[in-house]
């Protein structure tokens, strides 16, 4: 049982407990009693989660294509494939279930590219790694494409 206090306090005392609060009150329609700012707060968190969620996961695909593409090491290929699938599959999934955020891939394109591209460079420097990415930028692509 969750003790009396104040939604705020429980908010920032037992996240647990306040989102059991919180949905107990959305449900039975008490919207009056509910903790306003703190679900705004939450809410606002869960897209910034999905926003870099995104940005990790298209950072982490450029750098292991470039990794599959430039560098020449035949027994580390298919470990780069694997995670190539699974980046893949999660961003799909990730764009399944919020699919407003194609519209954001565009624009993080080139500081992900940037940052994979710095990574690989830093650990592969006997590799030469190009200064644009070389194909298509085009999420479908980058989803579906054997670049190798």
């Amino acid at each position: 049982m969750v003790k009396a206090t104040s939604p705020q306090t429980l908010y920032q005392q037992d996240l647990v407990a306040w989102y059991d609060d919180t949905v107990a009150k959305l449900r039975a329609g008490n919207f009056a009693a509910l903790d306003v700012e703190g679900l705004i707060e939450e809410i606002e968190g869960l897209a910034g989660r999905d926003r870099r969620e995104l940005k990790s996961r298209l950072r982490v695909l450029l750098a292991h294509l470039l990794k599959r593409i430039y560098v020449d090491a035949p027994n580390d290929y298919r470990g780069w494939e694997i995670t190539i699938r699974e980046q893949r599959r999660q961003l799909l999934d990730l764009l399944e279930q919020s699919p407003s955020l194609r519209n954001e891939v565009e624009p993080l394109f080139s500081k992900c590219w940037a940052e994979a591209l710095a990574t690989v460079r830093e650990d592969y420097p006997q590799t030469v790694f190009p200064d644009r990415w070389p194909s298509s930028t085009d999420l479908d692509a980058l989803l579906n494409e054997k670049f190798w």
